[in-house]
């Protein structure tokens, strides 16, 4: 989900709410104490200079219970992100402290923003010698395809 996406769904909400991949809630009471961008350059093992950019969001939870974060403080705080950093519209990614400082994809479903699960990946498999995975295949189905011709099928 982009920024201009998740400003979008903000203003037509009366809460906030993030599940976590595991299906649990961010407790409600939970603070945005960050809103940046970040820019990673890098290498991939093939080589390649790559660039990457996200905005950035920090949940954290606190003992406060008494000043919950709504959507239009958030999209305030945002549209003055924008202004001050220069925000652009990318793909949002949320940290989020559970054992140590994760960091999420964001979705939405309905009624809650969805902390969603980010992997690794090698971004020059053609370069750096990782075979293609093989697809796996029965025996038994092979040649029996309905498109096949049969005797008496009529497309010969």
């Amino acid at each position: 989900m982009n920024l201009v996406e998740f400003k979008e769904i903000l203003k037509g909400k009366v809460t906030i709410g993030f599940q976590l991949p595991n299906g649990e809630l961010v407790p409600s009471h939970f603070h945005v104490t960050e809103v940046g961008q970040v820019t990673k350059k890098f290498i991939d093992c093939g080589g390649t200079i790559r660039d990457e950019k996200v905005v950035n969001f920090q949940l954290w939870e606190a003992n406060d219970y008494d000043h919950r974060l709504h959507p239009e403080k958030l999209v305030n705080i945002i549209e003055l992100s924008e202004k001050l950093l220069g925000l652009e519209n990318a793909e949002i990614e949320v940290e989020y402290q559970g054992g140590t400082i994760g960091k999420y994809g964001l979705d939405y479903q309905g009624e809650h923003f969805l902390l969603t699960s980010k992997t690794t990946d090698c971004l020059a498999k053609d370069k750096c010698g990782i075979p293609v995975e093989k697809q796996k295949v029965q025996l038994a189905s092979v040649g029996k395809s309905e498109s096949c011709c049969t005797p008496g099928g009529g497309c010969c």
